[in-house]
């Protein structure tokens, strides 16, 4: 059982291998991305229990539009079946929803179905689940970027006056607390374009697993390798040191 006691505050997850576990298995690739959005179902359930304030994970990439375009209408329609069907329990369970990522070019459909689902769980104070959708961190900076330069130009901020804070209130992620730390599964250890500015001091964990095998009991693995680690933000320990 785990403490509650200095669990992670946000955990992101790169959600990969979903086609190779299906083509392992002998099955379409679609399959795969079905068992995935079960696991995302199992893993959230347990984020809410254990009392973890944010989930994070990386549902569908900027890179992964050059994927074959059937492919990618199945997990757009994925995606929309997972809004339909479990934004009702979420709401439910006092959670809150949140998407990030450009708009365009996902569906105009999905796009409502998006827009919908958080206002919905806007006003939710338990957990926040937050999927990036056609979502690239490169991108997302320099959106934050855009948006900070316009402000100056109009003469809302001074330029002397941007610092740290300040460029990440422009990111898609404020409000949110940085992920304390990142799973990514299928044994590929890359951050593929992912948080990249929240990451900075995230603890990263890469799973052999594939994410449809990635259980509940491969998350408290996961945790527990989290708890073991020695957080030092850039510092050093000073009692270490003068032992």
């Amino acid at each position: 059982m785990l403490s509650r006691l200095n669990l992670p505050r946000h955990i992101a997850f790169i959600m990969d291998g979903n086609g190779r576990w299906a083509e392992e298995k002998g099955l379409a690739r679609s399959a795969g991305h079905r068992a995935g959005v079960d696991r995302v179902k199992e893993i959230v359930k347990a984020a809410r229990e254990w009392g973890i304030e944010a989930v994070t994970f990386f549902a569908f990439s900027t890179e992964n539009w050059n994927r074959p375009r059937r492919e990618i209408e199945i997990l757009m329609r994925f995606l929309g079946n997972f809004l339909d069907r479990e934004v009702k329990e979420l709401h439910k369970n006092n959670i809150k929803l949140k998407i990030i990522g450009r708009g365009e070019p996902v569906p105009g459909y999905l796009q409502k179905k998006i827009r919908q689902a958080e206002e919905r769980t806007r006003e939710n104070s338990g957990l926040t689940v937050v999927l990036a959708m056609n979502y690239g961190s490169r991108q997302e900076i320099v959106d934050a970027a855009r948006r900070l330069s316009d402000s100056v130009a109009r003469g809302e901020i001074k330029s002397g006056d941007i610092n740290e804070d300040l460029f990440g209130s422009f990111l898609y992620t404020f409000g949110l607390p940085d992920p304390d730390l990142l799973i990514r599964t299928s044994g590929e250890m890359r951050l593929s374009n992912f948080l990249l500015w929240q990451l900075s001091y995230a603890e990263l964990y890469f799973s052999k697993k594939y994410w449809p095998d990635f259980t509940r009991e491969e998350l408290e693995k996961a945790i527990k390798v989290y708890l073991a680690r020695e957080r030092r933000f850039g510092r050093i320990d000073v009692d270490k040191k003068n032992s």
